[in-house]
């Protein structure tokens, strides 16, 4: 099976083939650099994204900006909006304090980005 995706690692924005066997990575074609082979691999296998979002903050007037330490699986997202949801934070909070540890049971922390 092929498929075809944009790859994010750089501005250039590569067009890759990419070509699977029973779900296994096969290659890849249409990268300029080693990093879109790392990109597609990961994609077509595994994909993950970085989670953002805001938490209201009691005694604040504007909300929280937070993000995961690390990138988890794409199938997670709405579980860890879902859990993100649920939090209740107060002031004072420093960036980069854990918000929320172990989102989703996936070992990665959601992270303050800001102090508040």
């Amino acid at each position: 099976m092929e498929q075809t995706i944009t790859c994010i690692s750089c501005p250039v924005g590569c067009r890759m083939t990419v070509t699977l066997e029973n779900g296994a990575f096969v290659s890849v074609t249409g990268n300029t650099c080693k990093r879109g082979e790392v990109y597609a691999r990961q994609e077509c296998v595994a994909p993950e994204r970085m989670v953002t979002a805001v938490v209201p903050v009691a005694g604040s007037a504007m909300p929280l900006s937070v993000k995961t330490r690390t990138p988890i699986p794409k199938a997670l997202i709405a579980q860890c909006m879902e859990a993100l949801s649920k939090v209740q934070l107060t002031a004072p909070i420093a960036a980069g304090s854990v918000v929320l540890p172990d989102v989703c049971g996936t070992g990665v922390d959601i992270i303050a980005t800001k102090s508040v």
